[in-house]
């Protein structure tokens, strides 16, 4: 099995927080993220072997699709994605992960519709996702953008 498939192998698509909110039925999409994160930690077993401890740092396959990787470590520790409607509008508060400026950086941000307070706790929320990233090998630095808009900044530790 590889991080792509869910348990019934099924194509699994990591919830980066611009898709449409997720269907109803979570104990089906907990296996299937639960499947693909077990999935992530076997390739960390299987490619890391000059490590003194494989699983403590991104495998390659993390490396080339960082944005996948990220996104499947935040729904394991169960934070949850944001979501948009059809129409683009945010739906969901919770995390989105989305490619930053510079290669094989992620962005994640918490995001949430208008009145959700989502800005508000984002440097709480930001917080708990750079812990879960830590423990998997991940740096995550903390930067405010325009109108002091917090983010996170993701690469692989070397």
């Amino acid at each position: 099995m590889t991080a792509e498939s869910g348990g019934n192998g099924s194509q699994f698509a990591a919830a980066t927080g611009d898709e449409e909110p997720l269907g109803t039925d979570t104990r089906e999409r907990v296996a299937a993220v639960r499947a693909a994160f077990d999935g992530l930690r076997e390739i960390r077993r299987l490619m890391n072997t000059d490590r003194d401890d494989p699983l403590a740092t991104p495998a390659p396959w993390e490396r080339h699709q960082p944005v996948r990787a990220v996104a499947i470590a935040l729904e394991a520790a169960a934070i949850p994605p944001s979501a948009v409607g059809a129409d683009g509008r945010r739906l969901a508060t919770g995390y989105r992960c989305g490619e930053a400026e510079q290669p094989g950086v992620v962005r994640v941000e918490w995001l949430g519709p208008p009145g959700s307070g989502a800005a508000y706790a984002a440097g709480e929320e930001l917080a708990r996702c750079a812990h879960v990233l830590r423990e998997l090998g991940w740096e995550a630095l903390e930067y405010r953008g325009r109108g002091r808009h917090r983010y996170l900044e993701v690469e692989p530790l070397p």
